[in-house]
């Protein structure tokens, strides 16, 4: 679990340190330019996000029974789905300029958002709390502190981004379900 923890720290880090501090983003890009710096950002994104699923993969058939927090009711597996499959559609909807993205204000976040509370609510062990658990707490922060300081949209929606965003909500969520999940993950969801 130990790869899990420090994909962590700099995956959530990383993204709380420019949200705490925006400021410092602001000092970065205008010091090393904004192409630079959101390229070395993305980077330690990536290198913590690869840590995390590697360090989360890695802890799978080595669980003692003290791993397992709580046992998700039957019913967690459906909600977990359709919530993954709203993430997948909010979080399409952030890259537009449609209705989706004016009324959720945070679309990227509360996606990423149900996501996490999905996966939490169909995992009960340890490393999944650990790691869905963080990934929550940053999508939260994130919301609670976008909207104080008024970053909302402000863009005269068009629908055709929200016909755009379900469809490639849709698409993702059956490339995860049908694709990812089973053979890159090799954690089937459908059995």
């Amino acid at each position: 679990m130990s790869l899990l923890i420090i994909g962590i720290v700099i995956f959530v880090g990383a993204h709380l340190v420019v949200m705490l501090n925006p400021r410092l983003r602001d000092s970065l890009s205008g010091s090393l330019g904004e192409g630079p710096y959101k390229g070395v950002f993305s980077l330690v994104s990536l290198l913590g996000l690869a840590l995390m699923i590697y360090g989360f993969y890695t802890t799978r058939g080595m669980l003692e029974g003290d791993d397992y927090l709580y046992t998700p009711a039957p019913w967690t597996r459906h909600a977990a789905m359709t919530l993954v499959l709203l993430g997948f559609i909010f979080v399409g909807a952030s890259h537009g300029k449609g209705y989706l993205k004016r009324w959720l204000k945070q679309p990227m976040s509360i996606g990423i958002g149900l996501w996490a509370v999905a996966h939490l609510l169909a995992n009960g062990d340890r490393p999944g709390v650990v790691m869905f658990g963080a990934i929550l707490a940053l999508a939260v922060i994130d919301i609670i502190l976008s909207t104080a300081r008024g970053k909302v949209p402000t863009h005269e929606p068009r629908l055709r981004s929200d016909v755009i965003a379900v469809i490639v909500g849709i698409v993702l969520y059956a490339i995860f379900l049908f694709v990812i999940h089973p053979y890159v993950f090799n954690l089937p969801i459908i059995v």
